[in-house]
């Protein structure tokens, strides 16, 4: 095992102890570590984690915030799981310590970069699911992400999915990006707005809000969603 790991101290932070240790120890293995020692990386735990956390996080909004609007739930929502989110909750427990990486990766500062560590949350999360159910991965998501949890939805507002989204495709692509509004409802002092994002004839997302602005900032973030930009 790599000098890194500490399933004691691991577990005291996490705040679970694990009948089945096995499943701690692949979730703090990254997967250039598993494929030097021929073990089981942690990226299976991750997609399940990251399923788990979203119907948590999900079922904390909704009832912590009645009033609220689906297309404001769905941004706030984005706000608590996106990766820097994730890696500052791991930073900040030190739980980016215990990473298991091969040679190569850490050599090259994997342990610091924010989408290994945020993976690691997510499989921290499948891990404890696997092991012990729901309620203790509801336990550690609320434990830790609690400070996190206190951000206004004025400060989520601020996120700018359009962005995020035209960073993303522009590592891959100089197409533009293209937004519409293709529907309106309501009366004219209430109305909502349904927008459109594509690249090309290729349609990303879908958003609707009180306003245009809102509309497309929801549609990115459905495409950033839909593309893994955020991961929910």
């Amino acid at each position: 095992m790599s000098e890194s790991y500490n399933r004691e101290r691991a577990e005291e932070i996490i705040g679970y102890r694990f009948s089945d240790e096995s499943l701690l120890f692949t979730a703090f293995s990254h997967s250039s570590y598993a494929n030097e020692h021929n073990l089981t990386h942690n990226e299976r735990l991750e997609f399940l984690g990251d399923a788990v956390l979203e119907i948590v996080i999900s079922e904390w909004i909704y009832k912590n915030h009645p009033k609220m609007s689906e297309g404001d739930m769905s941004r706030l929502r984005a706000s608590y799981v996106r990766e820097e989110t994730l890696s500052d909750v791991m930073r900040q427990f030190h739980l980016n310590k215990y990473l298991m990486m091969g040679n190569g990766e850490e050599q090259s500062g994997g342990r610091e970069r924010s989408s290994i560590i945020a993976d690691a949350f997510e499989a921290i999360v499948g891990a404890i699911f696997l092991d012990g159910g729901l309620e203790p991965a509801k336990k550690f998501i609320l434990g830790k992400l609690s400070e996190k949890l206190r951000t206004p939805m004025e400060e989520a507002k601020k996120l700018d999915y359009k962005t995020f989204l035209q960073e993303y495709i522009q590592q891959s692509s100089t197409n533009p990006i293209t937004y519409s509004i293709y529907d309106e409802q309501g009366p004219s002092h209430d109305k909502t707005f349904y927008a459109l994002v594509r690249i090309n004839a290729r349609e990303l997302g879908r958003g609707k809000g009180k306003s245009k602005k809102e509309a497309e900032q929801n549609a990115a973030l459905d495409a950033t969603q839909k593309l893994g930009i955020l991961k929910l």
